[in-house]
């Protein structure tokens, strides 16, 4: 997604205001394309956001001190409300939840959980599980080697980018924008890379984005070349996270797993409409989007502990026009529209698997 004339100018403002007040696990990922930045007048601070269906849908929560985070909320959707639009609270987490959990002018919906740990107990939780300590040595056995490229290395590299490509062409659906950005390798200022490679070639690698007031790191990407060998992409997340423990990281996430039931909620919706549509998404939409395996994944890391993750709308109950915001705003346009491109790309590649197993 192209950065605009006004996302360039605000870049350096917005990240300097990241680096000083970031605690949300997405904090950075404001700064991806596409993103727009309001400027509190109030207090220092800053909130990315997108338009979309009518309602602004803020990636995380507002990024500020804490102690001023319930008046630039307020003024954000003041502002807002004087130009007839919502706001949605995309990714929010312990800090914006506290704020609006008894507000009956706040209505919550469970996204899922994300899990966590303290890189400095990394190793030893990971040395405990025998079948993961196996899928790192049979990658280390296919002769795979782990290292840190500098950003100034990877930032564009070709061979990250053909990676990307070959990763992205073997999704469900095109590629997603807003806080699952896939183009981060022409934005990697304050980013860390690591790379799995054989012979110099890489075959896996992550993103990881600074949480900066919690001395954190988001695993924002973990893409792995259809060509790599199994525990490719472990060995290379499990490389980060033992670097970045080193350093004296003192918190890290592997992202949010949609739909997980690991971390507890009392905010369930209620009613036929969003349980039909739970029970779709989990039934059919591994055709796009395999949550079950994409929380197994992160599980099996042994995480210490599970975080419920909301989508918080500032309207006494969430609204049909608020998950279509947010649909859209990953989507980058119509979800429909998406979708039906989502749907092409299957019924293509399920015809050259027909084509082949002939």
């Amino acid at each position: 997604m192209a950065t605009s004339i006004h996302e360039m100018s605000t870049l350096p403002r917005a990240r300097e205001l990241v680096l000083q007040y970031g605690w949300t696990s997405t904090a950075y990922q404001i700064l991806n394309p596409g993103i727009r930045h309001w400027f509190p007048s109030i207090a220092p601070g800053v909130i990315g956001y997108v338009t979309a269906a009518g309602t602004r849908v803020v990636a995380g929560a507002p990024i500020c001190p804490h102690a001023d985070l319930a008046n630039v909320a307020a003024e954000f959707e003041a502002d807002a409300r004087a130009r007839g639009q919502r706001v949605c609270y995309f990714g929010a987490e312990g800090r914006i939840e506290s704020l609006y959990r008894d507000d009956p002018h706040h209505a919550f919906l469970p996204l899922g959980a994300s899990p966590s740990w303290q890189p400095g107990r990394w190793a030893e939780r990971l040395d405990g599980h025998s079948s993961l300590r196996a899928q790192l040595h049979r990658a280390r056995n296919k002769g795979i080697t782990v290292r840190e490229w500098p950003p100034q290395v990877a930032e564009n590299h070709p061979a990250l980018a053909r990676c990307l490509e070959r990763w992205l062409a073997t999704r469900g659906l095109p590629p997603l924008h807003f806080l699952v950005e896939p183009e981060t390798l022409a934005h990697l200022e304050d980013r860390r890379i690591f790379v799995a490679e054989r012979a110099g070639v890489p075959l896996s690698f992550v993103v990881a984005s600074p949480v900066p007031t919690r001395s954190g790191w988001l695993i924002e990407q973990f893409i792995r070349d259809p060509a790599a060998p199994n525990g490719c992409v472990e060995l290379v997340i499990d490389g980060a996270v033992r670097a970045l423990a080193q350093e004296g990281a003192q918190y890290l996430t592997l992202g949010l797993a949609p739909l997980s039931r690991r971390a507890p909620s009392h905010d369930q919706p209620k009613g036929w409409l969003w349980s039909a549509a739970t029970a779709w998404a989990r039934a059919h939409g591994r055709r796009f989007y395999n949550f079950d395996g994409l929380d197994a994944f992160k599980a099996k890391f042994d995480p210490e502990r599970w975080d419920p993750v909301y989508a918080v709308s500032n309207e006494p109950r969430f609204s049909v026009g608020s998950l279509r915001a947010i649909a859209a705003a990953f989507s980058g346009g119509s979800p429909l529209v998406l979708a039906a491109r989502g749907l092409f790309r299957a019924a293509a590649q399920e015809a050259t698997w027909f084509v082949r197993g002939r």
